[in-house]
């Protein structure tokens, strides 16, 4: 379980090829390198789990269907990734719910810079854009973001000075591709309301009414 806050920024060695997919091999700062083997660990919104390590450097085994799904497959040597490790029960919560498990695949429509701030926007997959709410947050690779405009499957961001000093967002250019979690909350209440294709079962909109969770028109 993650919070969306990027620690910090770390940096792609190499990718090796397994039998089985690939093994991404990062350099880290020397305050984040306290991990150990088995731990859990976000890599541009992606939860990986740590299969080898060496003072500064760690290796993550990433299978045929992380490739598939999220654009790590993607990466180069030399590329710089957000790093955030697993959040521990002490923690603040100060991002959003993210369970590093990638929705889908984005892809950087337009970025204008105002000032000291970015607005980001954003292409997303229709199975993704129904989760996605204004003022609502969104991952995108693994950055925890509020949404100020959704317009069909386009939605909007803003960066704030903060984010693009510490994520490599900044580093982004129109039609680069991004790692895209909604928030797990609304697939929850899609299941509760019983909206999924083929299903009846759930909690009914009068039984919300009456309870007091949803105010009668």
């Amino acid at each position: 379980m993650f919070t969306g806050i990027v620690e910090e920024k770390g940096k792609v060695l190499r990718l090796e090829y397994l039998s089985h997919g690939k093994r991404l091999i990062l350099e880290l700062p020397v305050h984040l390198t306290d991990m150990q083997l088995g731990d859990s660990i976000s890599i541009n919104g992606v939860c990986l789990t740590v299969s080898e390590r060496n003072r500064q450097t760690i290796g993550l085994d990433l299978s045929g269907e992380t490739l598939q799904k999220t654009t790590l497959g993607e990466l180069k040597e030399g590329n710089p990734v957000n790093v955030e490790r697993a959040l521990r029960l002490s923690d603040r919560l100060g991002g959003h719910i993210v369970t590093g498990h990638i929705d889908g695949i984005g892809e950087i429509v337009e970025k204008k810079e105002e000032r000291d701030f970015v607005n980001l926007k954003l292409r997303i997959p229709k199975s993704i854009s129904k989760y996605v709410v204004q003022k609502g947050s969104v991952a995108i690779d693994g950055i925890s973001l509020t949404v100020n405009k959704c317009q069909g499957e386009e939605i909007q961001m803003t960066l704030i000075p903060y984010t693009l000093e510490k994520t490599i967002l900044m580093d982004k250019k129109i039609g680069d591709r991004v790692n895209v979690e909604a928030d797990i909350l609304g697939k929850y209440v899609e299941k509760l309301l019983g909206r999924e294709v083929n299903t009846h079962e759930g909690v009914a909109l009068s039984f919300l009414v009456e309870h007091g969770f949803v105010d009668k028109e």
